[in-house]
């Protein structure tokens, strides 16, 4: 059994790491993010529009990462532990 709590908790330490780093790494280099689209996700070549970069656009992003993060987990430790019984 996947104990969900402390999961969740590691998930969200996690998240916020990453989270911090990629915003830092498209303030820092503006660029990344089309060479991350291009290269990273199977040749997407799609326009991403300007780079906003503020304190309400990191915090907004942040919050709902951890959201959609916690929620993956939540669902994953879930059916670990509902498939693992049976």
């Amino acid at each position: 059994m996947i104990d969900t709590t402390h999961l969740l908790k590691v998930t969200a330490v996690w998240i916020s790491i990453v989270y911090v780093v990629c915003f830092g790494g498209v303030a820092l280099a503006p660029g990344i993010r089309e060479w991350f689209m291009k290269y990273a996700l199977h040749a997407t070549n799609v326009g991403i529009g300007e780079n906003v970069m503020t304190l309400s656009t990191f915090i907004a992003g942040l919050i709902i990462w951890n959201i959609v993060a916690v929620l993956a987990a939540w669902l994953f430790a879930f059916l670990w532990n509902a498939f693992k019984g049976s």
